[in-house]
């Protein structure tokens, strides 16, 4: 997903602080720093990318300051956090156009968004046929990404 439009980063960030309000929970300028480039980096950003993006700022923001207020983003369902198998989540910001699935390079990391009105209806179904009601969901397919393969690289 490419980074929110400003006006949505600003109503994510406001809905942000609204949620900490109506969960009693403090509002401080780093955690207002952190949420703000999550809603503006745009793609899926890593917090050691995070902690980048804020030093090259001049923000003062400490790494444990950052894993929790991702990990406090995530539970407000502002953020999304997903492990693509690098061993570290990575973070995107869940926006009005945010319904999207992943394709992710085994080999070389590279990450392809997709969206297919086709799976949705086919997941709808497959739910429909068990009396499910989903909520929310989510396709990541793992396996050796176009350019790799050209070069060779599938069988490493």
């Amino acid at each position: 997903m490419a980074s929110l439009a400003k006006a949505e980063a600003r109503a994510h960030l406001e809905r942000f602080r609204r949620w900490l309000r109506d969960h009693n929970q403090p509002l401080t300028r780093q955690r207002e720093q952190v949420a703000e480039e999550v809603f503006t980096a745009g793609g899926h950003v890593s917090v050691e990318e995070l902690r980048g993006r804020l030093e090259a700022r001049g923000a003062r923001v400490g790494l444990a300051t950052i894993y929790r207020t991702m990990d406090t983003l995530v539970t407000s369902g502002l953020v999304r956090g997903q492990d693509f198998g690098e061993g570290f989540r990575r973070f995107e910001p869940v926006g009005p156009r945010s319904g999207h699935e992943h394709l992710v390079c085994d080999r070389c990391g590279r990450m392809i968004e997709f969206n297919s009105e086709r799976l949705e209806r086919m997941l709808q179904l497959l739910a429909d046929e068990q009396g499910f009601q989903p909520d929310r969901h989510r396709v990541e397919v793992h396996g050796v990404c176009r350019e790799c393969r050209r070069r060779g690289l599938a069988g490493l």
